[in-house]
């Protein structure tokens, strides 16, 4: 079998973001989350195919556009990157909602503001547009929460940290500055990536995080590590890890959430407050907290996320069972 796929390649802020805009499988569900869990049953190998080498890299991340399901909506995607298939994914979205209203792939019922159906549930954007050029998403993002405080891993090499696990649309391991780690600006991107590595597979063998509403949603997928902002403008600067090996070239957005939903339960960020984050590259997004809510009987904040994307080449790629990586591999 031959399988092609269309797709439109851009970047947020840094970080790559592939819009499958043709050759995406029909799935089966009331929503995205039953969607997600049909495509991670019989339809992984598009994910594997397309982000893993040869056809993409270490950090390559993803989406697919769908028909939304309620009717008041205007799109669906499901999120495809090397980690996973995603419940809700911040810089995805922001390139993603660029990549299709430049290209014409949705038209919105209003234009500027779009309702997205995410397997984490609905995001609502906001987007500038100067010509056939959009300069700006903004995403107001599923609540997010601190999942639990001041907990402790064994890192190699740096010893025992402390960190906090926050959700904000994937759940975070968010390592601040402490007597261990002065900060990421004192360590190189390789030894944050052999580092994160090990601390991951440990916080989840100790511990267990679930969403309080979908139970699909499990598991610290990720790896805040925080320091200080080049810019001293900004607020906060991070390296996020995900996959097997990536630093999230972007500020991250559901980190950004996460870290919001972190400050605000620690008394750092009010609501209303700009929370502007870089990330190892120097790239901002602008975070605020919109509003603060109860989910499930605890404190959740609802944060807003700002950034930009560039729309930069088109790709009709193959995955043909003829040829041994046709699913892809990762080299560690």
């Amino acid at each position: 079998m031959t399988k092609s796929f269309f797709c439109v390649d851009a970047h947020t802020c840094g970080n790559p973001v592939r819009l499958v805009a043709g050759g995406g499988p029909v799935l089966y569900g009331a929503n995205m989350s039953e969607k997600r869990q049909h495509f991670l049953k019989e339809f992984d190998w598009i994910r594997t195919g397309l982000m893993f080498e040869p056809r993409g890299h270490d950090m390559m991340s993803g989406s697919i556009l769908y028909p939304p399901h309620d009717p008041e909506n205007d799109v669906a995607v499901l999120f495809i990157e090397t980690s996973g298939c995603l419940p809700m994914c911040g810089h995805g979205t922001i390139g993603t909602i660029t990549i299709a209203i430049e290209e014409g792939l949705i038209t919105p019922k209003t234009p500027g503001i779009i309702r997205m159906e995410a397997p984490a549930g609905l995001v609502k954007i906001e987007y500038k547009q100067t010509g056939n050029k959009v300069t700006s998403v903004k995403l107001q993002n599923v609540p997010a929460y601190l999942a639990a405080a001041d907990l402790q891993v064994d890192c190699p090499e740096l010893g025992m940290l402390t960190f906090d696990v926050a959700y904000g649309g994937n759940f975070y391991a968010i390592v601040d500055p402490q007597e261990n780690f002065p900060g990421i600006e004192h360590f190189t991107a390789s030894q944050l990536i052999a580092w994160s590595q090990v601390i991951r597979k440990r916080i989840n063998e100790a511990h267990t995080f679930v969403h309080p509403l979908d139970p699909t949603i499990n598991g610290c997928s990720h790896i805040l590590w925080a320091g200080a902002p080049l810019d001293p403008t900004s607020t906060a600067r991070n390296a996020v890890f995900y996959g097997d090996k990536a630093i999230d070239r972007s500020p991250c957005g559901t980190g950004t959430s996460a870290r919001m939903a972190q400050w605000h339960a620690k008394g750092k960020l009010q609501k209303g407050d700009a929370f502007i984050h870089e990330s190892i590259i120097g790239s901002k997004f602008t975070g605020k907290v919109e509003d603060v809510i109860q989910l499930n009987g605890m404190d959740a904040i609802i944060p807003s996320v700002e950034g930009w994307a560039k729309v930069y080449g088109y790709n009709t790629i193959k995955i043909d069972d003829d040829d041994p990586y046709a699913h892809g591999f990762l080299v560690i």
